[in-house]
């Protein structure tokens, strides 16, 4: 019963046009939750060390209704999980350079959360604790987005549609955010950016100092997990969600891990 409801909420395909290319993309069978088709030129991705990540754009008409600060976070906390993903497999750079490869990313669509259905399924939650949670039908949230990795003479070597919804049973949490599944959904979606770019044979690279990644948030953040913990909510603003070095690491004056 829980696996054909997670087959329900699996996302629909998307194609924007925002690629340079669609040629040879491959839809994966090993996948229940995402949508995800790619492609990858094993010799192209293999000749790639060095990469500059560049801003993500979003496609017109993907995010209606929802404001331009949603977003904005919805944007950035898609270059931070792509950066942490791709970090640990190629040399990310901090500034553009000729001679490294570049990484292009469109969000195609963010479905918004239903904030009252979410706060219901939180209070749920609460009364019926356990690992798998149970959403509300119609609170559930999605991200799609498209990314291709492009070599230093405009060829692609690799590209990625990918699109997922949150689901009504699973271990996606409730938020009072319009984008909060958007936001969780961002790190399943640069695992599978990373997996589609890098080589099957590369080995994973320690993360190096300094992280050419903190320029997008810091990779952990403890206060968003605890609040997690004690609200059964995701909290973006204490996640690092959109973050900035040294932003949100603490707490909140006023917060459910501060207030008595």
């Amino acid at each position: 019963m829980i696996s054909s409801l997670a087959a329900c909420q699996t996302a629909p395909k998307v194609q924007s046009g925002f690629l340079s290319s669609y040629d040879g993309l491959t839809e994966r069978s090993d996948t229940i939750r995402a949508s995800v088709r790619e492609r990858r030129d094993d010799a192209a991705a293999e000749a790639i060390d060095q990469l500059f990540i560049e801003p993500s754009v979003l496609q017109p008409g993907a995010a209606d209704g929802l404001s331009d600060a949603e977003t904005a976070l919805v944007l950035a906390e898609a270059d931070r999980q792509i950066c942490y993903e791709l970090s640990e497999r190629f040399t990310v750079l901090s500034e553009q350079d000729s001679s490294a490869a570049r990484v292009r990313t469109a969000v195609t669509g963010v479905r918004p959360t239903g904030q009252a259905a979410s706060a219901a399924s939180a209070v749920a939650g609460f009364f019926i604790p356990g690992p798998i949670g149970v959403r509300a039908p119609g609170s559930t949230g999605g991200l799609a987005v498209e990314s291709e990795l492009i070599t230093t003479d405009g060829r692609q070597a690799a590209a990625l549609v990918w699109a997922r919804n949150a689901n009504v049973i699973g271990t996606d949490s409730p938020s009072l955010s319009r984008v909060g599944d958007a936001l969780q959904l961002a790190e399943p979606m640069g695992d599978a950016v990373g997996d589609a770019f890098a080589p099957r044979d590369r080995k994973p690279r320690k993360i190096a100092d300094p992280d050419p990644c903190r320029r997008f948030g810091a990779r952990v953040q403890p206060a968003g997990f605890l609040a997690g913990m004690a609200t059964g909510l995701y909290l973006p603003e204490l996640s690092g969600a959109g973050a900035r070095p040294g932003e949100l690491t603490e707490p909140p004056e006023h917060s459910p891990l501060t207030d008595p």
